[in-house]
């Protein structure tokens, strides 16, 4: 994931794509903080996971679209437009995201997996699924169909 991050800010640079640069420059950051919070006092390089890196992306790709609907909000559409774009960027990275007859299918396998059958179970569930699925589905509209489904 590094090496396709790496390789694609490289390109970046070499065709002079501004845009592009700035928001892989911003991801590679995000990289590296996370990078140094593992750190801790040690001092040891612990090198993040594909997965963190998609949790990441993710999250930068939740932050975006909040604040393009909040400058939508504002008036300000030439900013959401931008934010529009960092967010096209960032999904490159990302896996293909799940339709939601996929995500219904993928929460009944979990249940099914995990053998849960009340709402207490639900932690379980989403467990299950944010180990499969990290990336493809956003949780925070997951939460409430998997409870759906327990209750």
């Amino acid at each position: 994931m590094r090496n396709r991050i790496a390789t694609a800010l490289k390109e970046a640079m070499k065709n002079k794509e501004a845009e592009r640069l700035s928001t892989l420059r911003l991801i590679n950051a995000a990289i590296k903080d996370m990078e140094i919070s593992k750190r801790g006092g040690e001092g040891a390089d612990i090198p993040v996971s594909d997965e963190e890196i998609l949790q990441i992306l993710g999250r930068m790709v939740k932050q975006r679209k909040e604040s393009a609907r909040t400058y939508e909000e504002g008036g300000r559409l030439d900013l959401a437009e931008r934010e529009m774009a960092e967010i096209a960027i960032i999904e490159e990275f990302l896996p293909k995201q799940l339709s939601d007859d996929e995500i219904d299918g993928a929460i009944s396998a979990a249940i099914a997996e995990t053998g849960s059958d009340s709402i207490r179970d639900m932690g379980k569930v989403m467990g299950a699924l944010k180990s499969k699925f990290t990336g493809q589905m956003d949780f925070s509209l997951v939460g409430p169909m998997v409870r759906n489904k327990l209750s």
